[in-house]
């Protein structure tokens, strides 16, 4: 076994941790448990941070249980949240559950047995209690001045939107999560962010004022970008883990594109490379910054672990291709989709496949058949001075013909103006 929390507290994850937590860990293998609650039909990179943690757990020895919030999701969190969230229904949530049971067995070993990771789900044991079982049973040893006192539930009864009485029930809900877990499947520690350390507490006390048993917290830090914005969100929204929502190419830009500051905390976050092997590449880094040597590993590191090595190897040759000296061949054994899907955000225009079958020069389809130039004048100029490329190929003269023959895949055609300029032409 190796020692978990020091695991977290080197790679700058730790943020708080109740007295006796470690040495309980330190005694051998632990069950212990972090819970997902169901907001929309896929995991998104702000549940990474815990993903990580729970196989840093399973790698240290312990047994992970990952809660999916089947019944608190149909209440939801008041934690770190200025507005109370819509309510779903049983039917959406089921959706929900199961694209995450799909990821997360992506990233934690669910054999049988030892330390293996084990999935529940609270809507098991909430679903035959009813509300007077509840509040006699388990309401009555948490007081509502201890729940008061809470800071997120301080927070929203100042803020302006206030607090609903379902809002308000969610520590206790969660706290008899962790009891359930402990008294059924001898969970004795409970993980989360930062924010959650409200609602873990209450699990801890519940125990000891229950059954007078001992249970334990650990939370992580919230990522924050060092430029201020959030941490997992776009121009285009958030970065999900599903392929479908977030393609792997713009998943692995995202890492690529993290800032210094930001990389040489996430790779430590994000990773499961070894202190040793972080210090070498920042060094590495450090001496020829422009490589992104640090950017390139955590990006390569995180897109095999969430999609796979075919999907990272197609997500370095998409950014060869924009960005390098990637083949034309590759983008040929791209679907419409993907094409579509990569160039996202880079002017298109639509084009008259009937008028390039008969041919048109390269300065009128440019300038007159699409606006990749305000006028004729100026694209004749960048032509004949070389900074015009047609499917990768550079032009040489504005009377240059294009006809249908030049279509990629039988539609598209790539305009590059200078090196990063792109344009996407659609025949149809």
């Amino acid at each position: 076994m190796t020692n978990f929390v020091e695991e977290l507290r080197w790679r700058g994850m730790l943020q708080d941790i109740m007295p006796g937590t470690e040495e309980k860990l330190n005694e051998g293998m632990t069950s212990g448990y972090i819970g997902f609650d169901p907001t929309a039909d896929s995991l998104h990179i702000g549940h990474l941070t815990q993903i990580m943690t729970l196989i840093h757990f399973q790698r240290a020895g312990h047994k992970p249980y990952a809660l999916v919030g089947g019944a608190t999701g149909m209440v939801g969190d008041p934690s770190g949240k200025s507005d109370e969230r819509n309510l779903q229904t049983e039917e959406i949530i089921d959706v929900y559950l199961a694209g995450m049971k799909r990821q997360l067995a992506k990233f934690l070993n669910f054999e049988e047995g030892g330390n293996g990771a084990v999935m529940v789900n609270n809507a098991d044991w909430f679903k035959d209690m009813n509300l007077f079982t509840f509040i006699r049973d388990i309401g009555k040893h948490i007081t509502v001045n201890y729940m008061m006192a809470k800071d997120s539930v301080k927070r929203r009864l100042e803020g302006d939107s206030g607090l609903s009485f379902t809002e308000f029930c969610y520590q206790l809900i969660q706290g008899y999560d962790f009891y359930y877990l402990w008294k059924n499947k001898n969970c004795v520690v409970q993980m989360g962010g930062s924010d959650q350390w409200g609602n873990i507490v209450t699990g801890t006390e519940l125990i000891r004022r229950k059954d007078a048993g001992t249970a334990f917290a650990i939370t992580t830090q919230l990522i924050k970008k060092a430029d201020g914005t959030k941490f997992g969100k776009t121009e285009s929204g958030a970065v999900w883990l599903d392929p479908e929502k977030t393609s792997p190419y713009k998943f692995y830009q995202f890492w690529l594109n993290a800032s210094d500051e930001d990389t040489k905390k996430w790779i430590r976050i994000f990773t499961l490379k070894t202190q040793q092997e972080i210090e070498a590449l920042e060094v590495a880094h450090d001496a020829a910054p422009h490589l992104r040597v640090l950017q390139k590993a955590l990006a390569e590191d995180i897109t095999v672990r969430t999609h796979s090595a075919e999907a990272l190897e197609t997500a370095v040759k998409t950014s060869e291709f924009l960005f390098g000296n990637g083949s034309l061949e590759f983008f040929k054994t791209l679907s419409e989709a993907q094409v579509l899907e990569i160039f996202e955000g880079i002017p298109q225009f639509p084009i008259s496949k009937a008028e390039l079958a008969e041919g048109i020069d390269a300065a009128t389809l440019l300038a007159e058949k699409s606006s990749v130039f305000a006028s004729k004048g100026e694209a004749k100029k960048l032509i004949q001075g070389g900074g015009v490329s047609i499917n990768k190929e550079k032009l040489k003269e504005p009377s240059d013909k294009l006809s249908t023959n030049d279509l990629l895949s039988g539609c598209f055609i790539i305009v590059q103006k200078g090196k990063k300029n792109y344009y996407l032409l659609i025949a149809g």
